[in-house]
Order: C-alpha cells, then structure tokens, then sequence
C-alpha cells in the first residue's frame, strides 16, 4: 500500500464522546483542511466510527465526495457501537460485528470501498483469529484493500499476520511516546515488513508549544485529564520541550516539524491531527526535512528512550492497550 508519508489525522474535526475532542469543532474549516491536504499531495486521510460516533466518518464523506479515488481513506472499528449509534464502551472484534462495523462505515463514508481498516482495540474476549480472518473476508470480497491493527503486542502482531496479511499497525508514538520501542514492537513490524502508523505524534500537541499551562486547554478538552499534562509530570515536559523548541530555533524549524521529521526518521508514517488549514500546511512541509545523524543524536539525547513523560491515557484508558 503506498501512501504519503504523512497522513491527516481527522480526529479532531467533529466533536464526540461528550466532549470537545481538540477544542471547538468547525466543519467549513476542517473540509477546507482535508482539500488543502489533497493539494499539497497529502491525500491519506484517517478516521474512525467511533469519532463521533459515525459524525467523523460522515465529514469525511462529505469532504472527498466527488473525488473518492483521488484520496486513501482509512477508518477504524472496535469500539462498539449499538444500533441507535451510540458507544457502549465495549470492544466488540466478533465476526458478526466485524461485518456489520463495515456496512456501517462504508455507508457513513459514503463509499463502496475502504482502502484500510483497522481493528481500534483489541477484544480480549474473541480471539485475535477470528476477528482478522474476518475483515481478510472483507478484502476478498472487494469492502477493504488492506487491513491493520492498533495499540496491540508483538504476540498478537504475530498470530494475526499469520491469519490475514497486516499491512499496518497504529500506535501512538513520538518523541514523548516510545513505548513500541521499549516493548519491541516496532522490531516486530520491522522484521514483518509491516508499516507502523503514528498517532500523536505531536504527543498529543504538546510538541507544537501551544500548551504551557492547563489553562491553555479548552474548559472540555479531554486533554486535561492525560497524565502528560498533569502536575509536576507537566512542569517536567515543559523543561524537555524548551530543549527541542532551542533546537528547533537553531534550524529554522517550529517544534512540531522537528518532532515530525523525527518520525519520519525513525520509519514510521505520522498522522498528525488538524482541523485548520495552516498547520497542515506546517506538518506537510516536515516531510522536506531531512535530519542528520547528528541531529537524531542530539535530539535524542535532549529525551532519551525511557524517559518518563506520563502514560498516553488515564488508567481506565490504559486497559485498552494490549
């Protein structure tokens, strides 16, 4: 599958859960986004039914119709969803649920067909075999081109690829994420010939240099709630982030198109997420730079593998991650 090396996250573009996902959603704005994304080539756009649920899917429906072919669509299920189109908090990778998620995405995406799906979280409750022999019977039948897992362990990688080819697997990581590295799993996707997709790869913003107190946030932004940006642990990646910020200075490049081209670097395919036009515009120009070996060294060194900057999630959100 190929696909630009960086990808728009969509996320942020419709609001959902119950809260203000990224702040205030505005869908002129984030439709402008994704077409200005297609014109500077970054046409891989990402997205789930859960966002919403089912109002992120639709926007981005919306947003390529009439150009369907002209963009990569990837979307995401595992998050169940109930027949009133509402989240039940439970993860569902059956392969009854397997069939009815993608009748559902496809028609919110308003497609005949999804050039990646992803299984969001993994269902300790149906065996990883079940749940990607079923969505490999979704390629076959012309529904997906090519089919992912997120947030899984090396273990399950390995049992599913053995089922159904993987082509990509979806992590949060960046420089204030490295936990596939610590865990070795980005070395099983790299043996595997497998593309590891990063979420987040502004560590949830916070490598852009927007947020420097809470206060900073939105008053419903869920992002008040993320261990990263609490307390002492806060004032801690403050410190790491002003490093990165010099050296980004030095090179004529804002701390997000550093953070950027460090993914990119290390192999991965960024998805950072926007909703205005000028940052995507920022985050397509990273894939021009081009860091040195020195550079990488001296990066790394500023926050090196292991150190602590705060869980991706709350507790509860933590159980998720297999």
């Amino acid at each position: 599958m190929l696909v630009p090396a960086i990808g728009l996250g969509c996320m942020g573009m419709t609001e959902g859960f119950g809260v203000e996902i990224y702040g205030k959603a505005d869908e002129d704005e984030a439709i402008a986004t994704i077409h200005r994304s297609m014109e500077l080539g970054g046409n891989w756009l990402d997205t789930a039914d859960i966002y919403g649920p089912l109002a992120n899917e639709r926007l981005v429906g919306k947003a390529v119709h009439g150009n369907r072919d002209k963009y990569i669509i990837s979307t995401k299920f595992g998050f169940e969803i109930d027949d009133n189109n509402q989240g039940t908090w439970a993860f569902n990778g059956s392969k009854a649920y397997v069939k009815k998620a993608v009748e559902r995405s496809l028609k919110s995406l308003n497609t005949d067909y999804i050039d990646l799906y992803y299984l969001h979280r993994l269902d300790k409750n149906t065996p990883i075999e079940e749940t990607v022999e079923a969505m490999g019977d979704l390629v076959k039948e012309g529904k997906v081109r090519y089919i992912g897992l997120s947030e899984v362990s090396s273990a399950t990688i390995r049992k599913a690829h053995a089922i159904f080819p993987l082509t990509a697997v979806q992590t949060e990581y960046s420089l204030f994420e490295r936990n596939v590295e610590e865990e070795g799993i980005k070395a099983t996707l790299e043996e595997l010939r497998i593309g590891l997709v990063a979420y987040s790869p502004l560590g949830r913003g916070f490598l852009s240099g927007q947020f420097k107190t809470l206060d900073d946030f939105p008053a419903t932004d869920f992002r008040r709630k993320l261990p990263k940006f609490q307390g002492e642990q806060f004032q801690k990646n403050l410190e790491l982030l002003a490093e990165i910020e010099k050296m980004a200075a030095e090179m004529n490049l804002s701390s997000s198109q550093l953070a950027l081209a460090w993914v990119l670097a290390k192999g991965a395919l960024p998805i950072p997420g926007t909703k205005r036009v000028k940052y995507v515009e920022q985050n397509i120009a990273a894939t021009r730079v081009v860091l040195t070996d020195n550079e990488l060294e001296r990066l790394e060194s500023i926050i090196p593998l292991g150190t602590p900057t705060g869980n991706r999630y709350d507790e509860e959100g933590m159980l998720s991650i297999d």
